[in-house]
């Protein structure tokens, strides 16, 4: 009996995890995808909607196993990049390296590169 009632109440709390797994997966897919097509109001929202602030999970997001920033400067999403950038504290963007991964995979034209710098310096 008792082992009855542990699996019952296993798989019901399987049941309420799975969901919430999913859930964060798609929104993972939806900020990828806003910063992929330089949607910056709709990544605010998101992220407003969820009550997250951008700092908190940045690290945590990747995007074609690049880092959100790495991943607008390969979408040239100059835009969603920028507020990105401003989000983020200046020690945690000058410490991400984004500047060497850009300039060593094609990328040194940038214009995101100049907001990397900017708030570097800061």
């Amino acid at each position: 009996m008792k082992f009855k009632f542990v699996a019952l109440i296993t798989i019901a709390a399987a049941q309420f995890v799975v969901p919430t797994a999913s859930a964060n997966e798609q929104m993972v897919q939806s900020i990828c995808s806003y910063v992929a097509d330089n949607n910056k109001n709709n990544l605010r929202k998101t992220l407003s909607d969820n009550r997250m602030r951008l700092k908190n999970v940045y690290d945590g997001i990747m995007c074609d196993g690049l880092p959100l920033v790495r991943h607008a400067i390969k979408h040239n999403a100059a835009d969603t990049a920028e507020f990105i950038i401003k989000q983020l504290p200046g020690s945690q963007v000058a410490a991400s390296g984004d500047l060497e991964w850009a300039a060593s995979n094609g990328f040194a034209a940038s214009p995101i590169l100049e907001a990397i710098k900017a708030r570097s310096a800061s």
